[in-house]
């Protein structure tokens, strides 16, 4: 078994995570959310010689998944996720771009497979279940690792806090049911990475996250 490990890349005006998991020993990974920025993710690839079988995308705005197309021909590889829900969003990137006034370094994305709950994607030796997380994105999706203990929960969950559900397709209480149905039961020792700030363990997040008291 290989050992598993997860570089973070902030990336665009939003300070996205664009994350890189890989495995320490034979340098095999994907991305997860390349927002944009694409030249310092593959730079980021080649300096710590891994090569990216895939890129996994959470949901569908535009600093998560505005640069997956440029990269996707870059490494010549698949986009896989979100659900088939956010589809709307990825076909709507650069007009969310018009909205945010960022500019036009962004791309509509179409993604090569969607996925639903109970899927599993992997590589290497390494295997994440895929959990469907719907209410700050109606097709957000988790990653967990069973065996690490580690999710990468996208914009669902952060530090101290939670995914906004103020742009389209939110729903507050779909996101807290999602957060305490699907994530929390995993366990208090599940670490985590999100989308933007700090990562944490969902312990702590059950007990002093203020949304969840």
């Amino acid at each position: 078994m290989g050992r598993l490990n997860a570089g973070i890349l902030p990336v665009t005006a939003f300070q996205q995570n664009c994350t890189i998991l890989f495995d320490m020993d034979d340098k095999t990974g994907v991305v997860v959310d390349p927002g944009g920025d694409v030249d310092s993710i593959l730079q980021a690839l080649e300096q710590n010689g891994i090569k990216a079988g895939a890129i996994w995308l959470t949901h569908g705005h535009i600093d998560h998944a505005g640069g997956a197309m440029e990269l996707k021909e870059a490494l010549g590889v698949e986009i896989i996720g979100p659900h088939e829900a956010d589809r709307q969003l990825l076909e709507n990137i650069e007009s969310q771009a018009k909205m945010f006034g960022v500019g036009d370094a962004v791309r509509n994305c179409a993604p090569d497979r969607f996925l639903i709950e109970g899927d599993r994607v992997s590589f290497g030796s390494h295997e994440f279940e895929v959990l469907h997380c719907p209410g700050h994105a109606p097709g957000h999706v988790v990653f967990y690792n069973r065996t690490a203990k580690f999710a990468h929960v996208g914009d669902v969950l952060f530090r101290g806090s939670i995914g906004r559900t103020d742009l389209p397709g939110g729903d507050h209480a779909a996101l807290i049911r999602s957060i305490k149905e699907k994530l929390l039961p995993l366990g208090d020792d599940i670490g985590f990475i999100c989308g933007h700030g700090p990562g944490g363990q969902f312990g702590e997040e059950r007990r002093s996250n203020p949304f969840l008291v």
